[in-house]
């Protein structure tokens, strides 16, 4: 199979959590350790970072891993899901694997892939295990797929764990509660290994101090440690300083993401690289902390994290697609200068959207529409719900047309925000 029809066996013989939703969700990690004992254990084979998280855990992965190329470090990253490209899944030194390797990977392994019927996520993350192996990666920034305790990620034994944290998103599979969905993610915390929690949080917190002590990892809160001040928005960069028991710690760090959120994952990133260099070979200086957060798209190619696709009129594009994820990004744009807002918004037909429209800004001209997959909610249902919450506009046929429509009605000085669903956000980029 040449790499077009290695990619359609995978899409179409496995199933994706990201296409066709809950069915996709496998409750073991059997078929990853059969995968991975096949390939001689690929995932002991480089040191590690473990990153789970309901939102953030992809910039905080992203900016780990920037941090990591700048010191010069050999650096794996697997994240998920891909916006445009599968190969954005699996990346060295923010290079993405080749379309000849992932056609070989599948092409060897297509007898097993058969024989054990694992899912799309399974798949990847054996060959993630066994390209960063193979190349002989110093470390891999690993980002947890879904939950944490039962992902497929969740066999390695890493330098350390990070959880970014807590917030209602997939209760159908991982809990009704912030403190079960906690009890999930609180599965990648293992035994003698440090464990950094990103946020406080009144109902999640006692859960990790529960799971810390039994498997004897230490475990630090970021934000009790550390405090992000004096933020500015500049040249295009969030800046930002970060102090430590009342003394600046980080003046005027720069980061290229400038979603104001993107504080609360710096702390997280910034106390992880701490406590790695006190207890593990992984070593990083300021210098390179201050380059790898100020680079982190040019390093790693992140986006959709309050990108902007356009000016006169601003478009900018976010991934947040949970409460917890749509809060953040409605306080952008409260600070983002404009004179109408339009909103292109599009949602997945498997989860309770209600709390989400409930926070929306009622003071938008909104273009409903559906992201082109199985799960994709259809653009006049959308319409009909959102309407009970006093959010008006017409529905359109696809996120491009949603798009292109926004734009031609916009004045110069207006803002155009594009989200709901990361695959609405996968399709304007």
């Amino acid at each position: 199979m040449n790499y077009q029809q290695t990619l359609d066996f995978l899409y179409s013989k496995l199933p994706m959590f990201t296409r066709v939703g809950v069915s996709a969700f496998k409750k073991d990690l059997t078929n990853t350790i059969i995968l991975c004992e096949a390939l001689d254990n690929p995932q002991d084979k480089f040191k590690s970072i473990h990153v789970a998280g309901t939102n953030g855990k992809g910039s905080t992965s992203h900016m780990l891993a920037s941090v990591l190329q700048a010191q010069g470090y050999k650096t794996g990253l697997y994240t998920s899901p891909h916006l445009k490209d599968f190969r954005e899944r699996i990346r060295i030194n923010g290079k993405m694997m080749s379309k000849t390797e992932v056609a070989s990977f599948v092409k060897d392994q297509q007898k097993l892939i058969e024989k054990t019927e694992p899912s799309f996520f399974e798949v990847t993350v054996a060959m993630a295990f066994d390209y960063f192996a193979k190349n002989e990666v110093d470390v891999a920034v690993i980002e947890v797929g879904l939950g944490g305790r039962l992902d497929s990620t969740n066999i390695i034994t890493p330098q350390i764990s990070v959880i970014t944290n807590i917030s209602l998103d997939h209760i159908n599979m991982l809990g009704n509660t912030l403190a079960e969905i906690a009890g999930e993610k609180a599965g990648i915390i293992k035994k003698n290994i440090p464990v950094i929690i990103g946020e406080t949080q009144e109902e999640s917190g006692p859960v990790f101090i529960k799971k810390a002590i039994a498997e004897n990892a230490p475990i630090v809160f970021a934000d009790s440690v550390l405090t992000a001040q004096d933020f500015k928005i500049k040249n295009s960069k969030l800046s930002l300083s970060v102090y430590q028991d009342g003394k600046i710690k980080y003046k005027d760090l720069q980061s290229d993401l400038t979603g104001v959120y993107q504080h609360k994952n710096i702390l997280t990133v910034l106390e992880t690289l701490a406590v790695l260099n006190e207890k593990a070979e992984i070593k990083t200086d300021q210098e390179s902390i201050y380059k790898g957060i100020s680079q982190v798209k040019k390093q790693t190619g992140l986006q959709g994290r309050w990108q902007t696709l356009g000016k006169n009129p601003l478009v900018i594009c976010d991934t947040g697609h949970n409460e917890a994820g749509i809060r953040e990004v409605i306080k952008n744009i409260a600070q983002t200068p404009y004179e109408k807002l339009h909103i292109v918004f599009g949602m997945v037909n498997d989860k309770d959207i209600s709390k989400v429209l409930s926070l929306m800004p009622k003071n938008a001209i909104y273009y409903f529409c559906k992201p082109d997959l199985e799960r994709g909610l259809a653009a006049n249902a959308l319409k009909e719900q959102a309407a009970a919450f006093n959010l008006n506009g017409n529905s359109y046929a696809s996120v491009a047309e949603a798009k292109a429509t926004a734009i031609q009605a916009a004045g110069t000085k207006d803002l155009i925000f594009i989200g709901g669903s990361t695959f609405v956000v996968a399709e304007a980029i």
